[in-house]
Protein backbone atom coordinates (compact mmCIF):
# COMPACT_ATOMS: atom_id res chain seq x y z
CA UNK A 1 0.00 0.00 0.00
CA UNK A 2 0.80 3.68 -0.81
CA UNK A 3 3.01 5.65 1.94
CA UNK A 4 2.39 9.79 2.01
CA UNK A 5 4.11 12.80 3.51
CA UNK A 6 2.17 14.92 5.06
CA UNK A 7 3.65 18.15 5.59
CA UNK A 8 3.96 21.51 6.45
CA UNK A 9 6.27 24.10 6.49
CA UNK A 10 6.83 26.77 9.77
CA UNK A 11 6.74 29.34 7.76
CA UNK A 12 3.24 29.01 6.64
CA UNK A 13 2.03 28.77 9.95
CA UNK A 14 0.47 32.69 10.84
CA UNK A 15 1.50 33.81 14.53
CA UNK A 16 -0.73 32.61 17.38
CA UNK A 17 -1.11 32.88 20.82
CA UNK A 18 0.08 30.12 23.25
CA UNK A 19 -3.79 29.26 24.25
CA UNK A 20 -4.22 29.01 20.34
CA UNK A 21 -1.69 26.86 19.45
CA UNK A 22 -1.95 24.53 22.42
CA UNK A 23 -6.13 23.97 20.83
CA UNK A 24 -4.51 23.44 17.59
CA UNK A 25 -2.47 21.05 18.63
CA UNK A 26 -5.26 18.92 20.59
CA UNK A 27 -7.41 19.76 17.31
CA UNK A 28 -4.14 17.92 15.47
CA UNK A 29 -3.96 15.29 18.11
CA UNK A 30 -7.45 13.90 17.58
CA UNK A 31 -7.47 13.86 13.93
CA UNK A 32 -3.50 11.61 14.28
CA UNK A 33 -5.44 9.42 17.04
CA UNK A 34 -8.52 8.86 14.41
CA UNK A 35 -5.54 7.84 11.98
CA UNK A 36 -4.53 5.73 14.83
CA UNK A 37 -7.72 3.96 15.19
CA UNK A 38 -8.01 3.49 10.85
CA UNK A 39 -4.68 1.87 11.40
CA UNK A 40 -3.06 4.53 8.52
CA UNK A 41 -0.69 6.39 10.89
CA UNK A 42 3.30 5.03 10.28
CA UNK A 43 4.79 8.19 12.38
CA UNK A 44 5.18 11.71 12.43
CA UNK A 45 6.22 14.73 14.77
CA UNK A 46 5.41 18.43 15.64
CA UNK A 47 8.62 19.57 13.18
CA UNK A 48 12.52 19.63 14.74
CA UNK A 49 13.84 20.65 17.38
CA UNK A 50 15.74 23.71 15.95
CA UNK A 51 17.76 24.43 19.29
CA UNK A 52 19.41 20.94 18.57
CA UNK A 53 20.86 21.07 15.25
CA UNK A 54 23.44 18.09 15.12
CA UNK A 55 25.26 19.18 12.15
CA UNK A 56 25.65 19.43 7.97
CA UNK A 57 27.17 16.96 6.06
CA UNK A 58 28.77 17.11 2.41
CA UNK A 59 31.00 14.58 0.24
CA UNK A 60 34.53 15.43 -0.74
CA UNK A 61 36.92 13.51 -2.41
CA UNK A 62 33.90 10.47 -1.82
CA UNK A 63 34.28 11.20 2.15
CA UNK A 64 31.45 12.62 4.32
CA UNK A 65 32.30 16.19 5.56
CA UNK A 66 30.43 16.75 8.64
CA UNK A 67 29.84 20.72 10.11
CA UNK A 68 28.53 21.32 13.68
CA UNK A 69 25.52 23.69 12.91
CA UNK A 70 22.92 24.76 9.98
CA UNK A 71 25.20 25.43 7.14
CA UNK A 72 23.01 24.57 4.61
CA UNK A 73 20.63 27.26 3.25
CA UNK A 74 17.19 27.11 3.13
CA UNK A 75 14.35 29.38 3.21
CA UNK A 76 11.64 27.12 4.26
CA UNK A 77 12.24 24.78 7.73
CA UNK A 78 9.62 21.28 8.51
CA UNK A 79 7.01 22.16 10.93
CA UNK A 80 5.37 19.15 11.18
CA UNK A 81 4.43 15.62 9.40
CA UNK A 82 3.11 13.01 9.65
CA UNK A 83 3.92 9.35 7.28
CA UNK A 84 0.69 7.76 6.14
CA UNK A 85 0.22 4.53 4.26
CA UNK A 86 -3.35 4.12 2.53
CA UNK A 87 -4.68 2.77 -0.52
CA UNK A 88 -4.86 5.73 -3.12
CA UNK A 89 -4.08 9.49 -3.10
CA UNK A 90 -7.63 10.01 -2.42
CA UNK A 91 -7.35 8.79 1.09
CA UNK A 92 -3.95 11.01 1.55
CA UNK A 93 -6.00 13.62 0.04
CA UNK A 94 -8.71 12.93 2.81
CA UNK A 95 -6.08 13.16 5.88
CA UNK A 96 -4.29 15.62 5.23
CA UNK A 97 -7.81 17.82 4.35
CA UNK A 98 -8.33 16.85 7.60
CA UNK A 99 -4.93 18.28 9.57
CA UNK A 100 -5.29 21.33 7.59
CA UNK A 101 -9.01 22.40 8.66
CA UNK A 102 -7.53 21.09 12.35
CA UNK A 103 -4.69 23.68 12.39
CA UNK A 104 -6.16 25.96 9.89
CA UNK A 105 -2.35 25.99 7.58
CA UNK A 106 -1.62 24.86 4.68
CA UNK A 107 -0.61 20.99 4.38
CA UNK A 108 1.56 19.43 1.38
CA UNK A 109 1.25 16.17 0.24
CA UNK A 110 3.38 14.03 -1.41
CA UNK A 111 3.85 10.02 -2.05
CA UNK A 112 6.88 7.99 -1.70
CA UNK A 113 7.83 6.26 -4.59
CA UNK A 114 6.52 2.43 -4.76
CA UNK A 115 9.71 0.14 -3.93
CA UNK A 116 8.42 -1.22 -7.88
CA UNK A 117 9.28 2.52 -9.34
CA UNK A 118 13.19 2.78 -7.74
CA UNK A 119 15.17 2.02 -10.82
CA UNK A 120 18.31 3.40 -11.66
CA UNK A 121 18.78 6.70 -13.83
CA UNK A 122 19.20 5.45 -17.44
CA UNK A 123 22.80 5.56 -18.77
CA UNK A 124 23.28 6.95 -21.99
Amino acid sequence: MPQYLISFNDEWVPGHTLAELNAKGDASRAVVAEMEAAGVFLFGNGGLDTSSILCSVKAQDGEPIFTDGPYVESKEHLGGFCVVEVPDDETARYWAGRLAVALDWPQEVHRFPDSVEHHAVDQP
